[in-house]
């Protein structure tokens, strides 16, 4: 059973509920497909989402609210308001990309975490080049990799899974979609776990 793992990045939500969804995949056999995707300059315009920026007081409060419980829920370290952030997740999305190309997806979930904790642990600057070279040397891969992340393959492979997103009517991250069926965020992995379990 195959699972699209569309997501950003930048996404908090995601960072909470990657190690979660990786877990659950190992546990039931899934093969996951890694699909970060250009969530605010493509699949918001297209789906009615606002950048965070733009969205109402009420919903911004609401969401430090939330990422506060579910850190905590959880047993995640997050830094509610990180030094870096908002920040482009274009950079950092092409690499997981590359990853994935040249190494496979069990390299590239391992990089996308990483990278995510970067941004919401450590707090470092994940549209920054250094910080990615830095990132793919602690995770032991090759730094030629920064190369192939700014090929047409890897920008066509880009567009491309932000399309196929848009088309199966993903409009937030994380979304797993399983034979069609979408389960839109960290907290619906209960269902996707009944619906992998279903299927075997």
């Amino acid at each position: 059973m195959d699972v699209d793992y569309y997501f950003s990045p930048q996404s908090p939500w995601t960072y909470l509920g990657h190690r979660r969804f990786l877990d659950i995949a190992r546990r039931s056999g899934a093969r996951i497909n890694v699909l970060p995707v250009d969530l605010g300059g493509k699949v918001f315009p297209v789906s009615g989402g606002l950048p965070l920026a733009k969205r109402a007081p009420q919903r911004q409060a609401y969401r430090l609210v939330e990422l506060k419980r579910f850190s905590k829920w959880l047993d995640a370290p997050l830094n509610l308001q990180p030094r870096y952030f908002p920040v482009s997740p274009d950079d950092a999305a092409r690499l997981i990309i590359a990853v994935d190309l040249e190494h496979g997806t069990d390299d590239a979930m391992r990089f996308a975490g990483a990278v995510m904790r970067a941004l919401w642990v450590e707090e470092r600057n994940i549209a920054d080049e250094a910080t990615l070279a830095n990132l793919l040397a602690e995770q032991n891969l090759p730094a030629v990799r920064m190369d192939d992340a700014h090929s047409q393959a890897v920008q066509e492979r880009y567009e491309r899974d932000t399309e196929r997103a848009i088309e199966a009517g993903v409009f937030g991250a994380p979304s797993y979609v399983i034979e069609g069926e979408i389960f839109w965020g960290q907290d619906r992995l209960e269902f996707v776990e009944r619906r992998l379990a279903a299927a075997t």
